[in-house]
């Protein structure tokens, strides 16, 4: 019972760890003059990327690679049907030209480069399917390459304020508690939520893919829930889309990329198909932009496409087992 007990709080952990690491680094930022454009593409960015992160390293090195990969998947997915959806159908969302042209093809350019990567082997029989530190190195190398990108956008000034970065500037010792306590958080929550993971998997029969790809998913989209919700109600739609996109590239390019460094992971073919439904999910992003009524908009009638494409995944995955 205190498994699944340590199993809640650990996300509440998680999501509170990724708010106190956030707020503590990007104040410290501030106060040696970095600029909010700067912070939210970095600090923020990365803070609502560091529950699936810290996730993944606790369930590669503990041998429970298909949560780890579960949840990377899982949570793109969700990031694009449930997030953008519900944040759809509280506010349109008008998405710029320039994610349209280059940080959804990014997105895509990412998830086929992990597709290959884990399915090169298949064509060789004697080796095994995983994704190796090998694989993780690439990742990173394309994940600087979408870091030079980001610096190229801020220093153009093209890209938009991110509203989660700090107002003020905290005390210094204030700051430094906040770094202190997230990254407590952090790796307390994560531990707890891989071990309550595992155990739910073990005493319900459960694949441990199907709990990654479904509770563990959710549970660590909450921050890009939370970011891109509020955003949409304050019509701050830029930062919305932008939470959504640029999570989805840090988690396929950066939090895979350094698990698999740490911890070579084990692939299962059966993650073939929810790659499928990530793509696929992409592109109806793509697609609804170019028949929606207003130009590069998502409506609150695709956020309910979106919505109950979503819940149609997860029946798929329970019944999948």
């Amino acid at each position: 019972m205190i498994v699944y007990i340590l199993f809640i709080i650990g996300f509440i952990l998680l999501i509170k760890g990724a708010d106190w690491l956030v707020a503590g680094s990007a104040s410290i930022a501030k106060k040696y003059n970095v600029s909010d454009l700067v912070i939210g593409l970095t600090i923020v960015s990365m803070g609502t990327s560091m529950p699936e992160l810290i996730v993944n390293i606790l369930a590669s090195t503990s041998g429970a690679s298909e949560i780890a990969i579960g949840n990377v998947i899982g949570s793109n997915i969700a990031n694009v049907l449930l997030i953008l959806g519900v944040a759809a159908i509280i506010f349109p969302l008008t998405i710029k030209e320039s994610t349209v042209f280059s940080e959804i093809p990014y997105s895509i350019i990412a998830l086929l480069l992990v597709a290959f990567a884990a399915n090169a082997p298949i064509f060789n029989p004697d080796y095994e399917l995983l994704i190796s530190r090998l694989d993780g190195f690439i990742f990173l190398f394309f994940f600087g390459l979408f870091m030079v990108y980001i610096v190229k956008l801020a220093r153009e000034g093209r890209a938009d304020m991110v509203e989660d970065a700090p107002d003020e500037i905290l005390p210094m010792g204030k700051s430094i508690l906040f770094v202190l306590l997230g990254m407590a958080g952090l790796f307390l929550g994560g531990k707890w939520v891989v071990d309550g993971a595992v155990q739910i998997a073990k005493t319900f029969e459960l694949s441990e893919n199907m709990i990654g790809l479904t509770v563990v998913a959710i549970g660590t989209s909450l921050p890009e829930l939370v970011t891109s919700a509020m955003a949409a109600y304050k019509k701050n739609t830029d930062i919305a889309v932008a939470n959504v996109i640029g999570s989805n590239i840090f988690n396929l390019l950066w939090v895979l990329g350094v698990s698999a460094v740490i911890s070579p992971m084990t692939y299962l073919t059966a993650i073939n198909a929810d790659i499928v439904v990530l793509i696929v999910a992409t592109f109806l992003i793509i697609f609804s932009l170019m028949t929606g009524r207003a130009k590069n908009q998502i409506g609150k009638p695709t956020g309910i496409l979106f919505l109950a494409a979503y819940v149609g995944y997860l029946v798929f995955v329970v019944m999948r087992g």
